[in-house]
């Protein structure tokens, strides 16, 4: 006697897709974290290069008024009246026909993590002048710092606005 089997059927029992769901969902919930952390990593090297940029311009620009290759006024700190005046240079002293112009920045980086894009680069940052204590910043006559507006705590638990 000859006995017939039944064909094997294609496809996959629901224990099986439950399994695959469920293994897929851990996978999922594992990733997610792991790019919010990464995306975040990646603003925070943007704004500690960001403030690395700005200040280097800040101190080159003090250098130049104690080189004297820039004239300020006696009741002026040194510092630039402004972040604009990075980019659009003032004049330097030492040349002789008066025509040259000292540069600091080509550009004024934006604060990664300020989301209006309709405000000028440089209103996303936070200003403190010369005359202004650390612990509380405050605009003035001039730019001697510049920190974060973000409200946020970087990964490392400092405040944005302290780095």
């Amino acid at each position: 006697m000859i006995a017939h089997f039944a064909p094997k059927q294609a496809g996959f029992t629901l224990v099986e897709m439950v399994v695959t769901v469920a293994i897929v969902s851990l996978l999922t919930s594992v990733a997610v974290p792991l790019a919010q952390v990464s995306v975040k990593r990646s603003q925070e090297h943007e704004l500690h290069r960001a403030l690395r940029e700005i200040r280097t311009a800040l101190d080159a620009y003090r250098q130049a008024v104690e080189d004297r290759r820039i004239s300020i006024a006696i009741q002026e700190s040194g510092y630039p009246p402004s972040l604009q005046v990075l980019v659009d240079g003032v004049p330097d002293a030492s040349s002789p026909d008066g025509k040259k112009r000292i540069y600091f920045l080509r550009r004024i980086p934006r604060d990664p993590f300020f989301t209006d894009p309709t405000r000028p680069d440089d209103e996303t940052w936070g200003k403190r002048s010369y005359a202004s204590s650390p612990e509380a910043p405050e605009e003035g006559d001039d730019v001697f710092d510049v920190h974060s507006r973000a409200s946020g705590t970087g990964l490392n638990g400092i405040p944005y606005v302290r780095w």
